[in-house]
């Protein structure tokens, strides 16, 4: 468990379903676990000695359900998933709750539509010291430090241009909200001078 900011964690965690390490978040004055594996060093009992605990367990998209049940069982807490990401629990016995776009999703925390990649794809703007936004799939960084790139066109879809304009679009309505770090679900955090970054991206 790292702090990135005052009251911003982060943690990463191997993932045998995808086979390579992800990375969750906790808000902790919004009181929301983003995108949850159980961090291996600590455990859920890390959070039993926080003075937050745990509301509610948020998704930028509906893939990323990792842990969240433990989370939810342990707290008793819900799930929230975007609307849009409901059609991939049909048949399940997952029941999340859900938000919309440009939802207050918890106190400081706006979900923001992105889409393109996939209709349930979101980013989350938190209004936690000089501006934070999580992100889904649309970005990833390939290891601390590198830089910001798309997915491999192979898991974009059938027309990967199209969907790479799509983001490009959504990415550029980030821009004229107020952050400078950026939480990535793949890939390490940009602490920082990380809306510089994606305009760097998007000029590219």
């Amino acid at each position: 468990m790292r702090e990135l900011l005052p009251g911003i964690w982060h943690w990463t965690a191997f993932y045998d379903a995808i086979g390579m390490d992800v990375h969750s978040y906790w808000i902790e004055p919004a009181g929301i676990v983003l995108d949850p594996m159980v961090p291996d060093d600590v455990g859920l009992d890390w959070w039993e000695e926080r003075e937050i605990q745990p509301q509610q367990v948020v998704l930028t998209i509906g893939l990323h359900w990792r842990h969240s049940d433990q989370f939810a069982s342990r707290w008793g807490i819900p799930i929230v998933v975007p609307r849009p990401a409901l059609h991939r629990y049909e048949g399940t016995d997952r029941d999340p709750e859900t938000f919309e776009w440009g939802d207050e999703v918890a106190p400081g925390v706006t979900a923001v539509e992105i889409d393109a990649i996939a209709p349930d794809e979101c980013a989350l703007h938190i209004d936690q010291g000089d501006g934070v936004v999580a992100i889904a799939d649309g970005l990833i960084r390939k290891s601390a430090g590198g830089p910001l790139t798309f997915v491999p066109d192979g898991l974009i879809g059938d027309n990967p241009e199209t969907v790479k304009a799509g983001l490009r679009d959504a990415f550029r309505g980030l821009l004229e909200r107020d952050w400078d770090t950026m939480l990535m679900a793949h890939g390490e955090p940009i602490v920082g001078g990380a809306q510089q970054a994606l305009k760097d991206f998007l000029r590219d």
